[in-house]
């Protein structure tokens, strides 16, 4: 097999990629990009994402994978903080995107792929090729030569974390290059985690931008003998469709993914041939177990989820039947790495007890926050890494997430995890997305907050919330106040944007 990528069904030879990477790095290098420079890239899901990725390789450069859900507003600070000289951007986004531009970023856009604006309903693209900073990318190259040079040892991405509290970090990788080159290190993850064969089929319709997305997507890249299908923007059924045409084998699939696919009518599911799928991947967010086993039920025992960040990696993972055992857990530790649960004064907490997650995990190499806001020395104890997330470690090496710690509602003095009672929403039947926070409180300290979207033509009460969770979990924890959305602040991803629900409580 050639390793080709596929946008939404349509081939994209991975000869014509790597040679318009060639003409890209050349381009680059003309503009005065140098080693440890920054590129940003504003693209919804298209091949060509990685084409900029190949080129950074050939000339030493970092690359920032823009969230083009973001307002202007949002995405600035990142491309001031960044420093990035060049963006390559879907003409379709760059509308409102162009006058308040850094002094000398340039500009390389991108005719937004027919498949891709009908997706989105994309009904006009702005002309901008007037802009002084602007120039076409694909009529450039063009006329442009490739580079005769071999790729230079990969830089990867330069993440930021989402702004969910405060401006986004950055997460940029130290330059060590005495260490493995990351493209390698991403070549083996095809085998080691997504257990790929020469020849198998990748689908993904999760958002590039988002680092684990991306980096399974890479991992197919780099280790050249996967063939990769990228979808424009998921839609449950057309997903059905595509793995019965195109007999996809593996996938990420997140758990907003699942819930939509369950949703569908026996009927619609049983016109589809799945048998293909032979591995299904799941990070970003918590799966509830109930969905999780639906999947199961009606997929297989294909489903494997793991616990990451863009900070560390892919942390753990848990298989299927691992997960019938041990329902909850999102797994053990990857080899190589180790986990310490600590209480609050860094003291290591035995098996069974909560605590704040530290994890060490070299496979990439260490990292430095950039635009750091507030006190981060609390972050590194003894060469692990703490994320926020609370949770323990069975006496088997089982970790289970309870929650973010800054997520957690302290109410009346006794300490809520909103995950816990999220799980038990999504299995009301009137209610397609949840979302649990806490809200200030003049006794209480904090009451619980439940926002829900409902099904289409569906209606919902507390009094049935509360029948619902009657005997499933314990009163205290019952949401006081019920918001009906009609649709909840969330990335393609999964993540869920809480503070965005909690503006209208101060």
């Amino acid at each position: 097999m050639s390793g080709d990528f596929y946008l939404s069904g349509t081939p994209v030879k991975r000869e014509l990629m790597v040679q318009r990477a060639k003409k890209l790095a050349y381009v680059l290098q003309q503009k005065g990009l140098k080693k440890g420079d920054v590129i940003a890239v504003l693209l919804r899901n298209d091949p060509t994402m990685f084409e900029v990725v190949l080129a950074c390789r050939y000339v030493g450069a970092y690359y920032v994978a823009l969230n083009w859900h973001n307002t202007q507003a949002e995405l600035m600070p990142i491309l001031l903080d960044s420093k990035a000289k060049v963006l390559v951007a879907h003409n379709d986004l760059l509308a409102d995107f162009l006058a308040p531009l850094p002094v000398g970023v340039a500009v390389l856009v991108v005719d937004t792929p027919s498949v891709i604006a009908e997706r989105y309903a994309v009904k006009n693209m702005s002309d901008n090729s007037a802009h002084h900073a602007i120039e076409r990318l694909y009529p450039l190259l063009a006329h442009s030569p490739m580079v005769e040079s071999e790729p230079l040892r990969f830089r990867g991405m330069f993440s930021y974390t989402s702004g969910s509290t405060g401006q986004p970090k950055g997460i940029k990788r130290d330059y060590n290059e005495q260490s493995p080159d990351p493209f390698v290190v991403f070549a083996g993850l095809a085998k080691s985690l997504l257990q790929l064969n020469s020849g198998d089929r990748f689908y993904i319709a999760a958002p590039l931008y988002h680092s684990a997305p991306h980096a399974l997507t890479l991992s197919c890249l780099a280790a050249g003998n996967i063939e990769v299908f990228v979808e424009a923007k998921f839609d449950p059924e057309r997903f059905l469709a595509d793995v019965q045409q195109h007999k996809i084998t593996h996938i990420y699939i997140v758990p907003t993914m699942m819930i939509r696919l369950l949703k569908l009518t026996r009927a619609v599911r049983q016109q589809y041939d799945i048998s293909s799928l032979r591995y299904a991947l799941s990070t970003g967010s918590a799966c509830p177990v109930e969905v999780k086993q639906a999947m199961i039920d009606w997929f297989g025992p294909i489903f494997f989820e793991s616990y990451g960040a863009s900070e560390l990696g892919f942390m753990t993972l848990i298989s299927s039947a691992e997960s019938a055992a041990k329902p909850g857990s999102v797994g053990r530790i990857i080899p190589g790495g180790s986990i310490k649960i600590l209480d609050e004064n860094k003291q290591l907490l035995p098996s069974g007890e909560s605590g704040l997650i530290y994890v060490y995990l070299p496979m990439f190499g260490p990292f430095k926050y950039t635009n750091i806001q507030g006190n981060i020395d609390d972050l590194h104890v003894a060469g692990h890494t703490t994320l926020g997330d609370v949770g323990y470690v069975d006496d088997d090496g089982f970790l289970y997430i309870n929650d973010r710690k800054k997520d957690m509602i302290i109410s009346g003095g006794a300490n809520i995890f909103p995950a816990e009672i999220e799980t038990l929403l999504i299995e009301m039947p009137q209610i397609v997305d949840c979302a649990v926070f806490g809200a200030p409180h003049a006794e209480f300290g904090e009451m619980v907050i439940a926002a829900v979207q409902c099904v289409a033509g569906e209606a919902l009460s507390m009094q049935q919330v509360h029948e619902f969770l009657e005997g499933k979990l314990a009163k205290f924890k019952w949401p006081k106040k019920l918001d009906i959305h009609d649709s909840l602040p969330r990335e393609d991803s999964g993540k869920i944007f809480k503070h965005r629900l909690k503006v209208a409580y101060g």
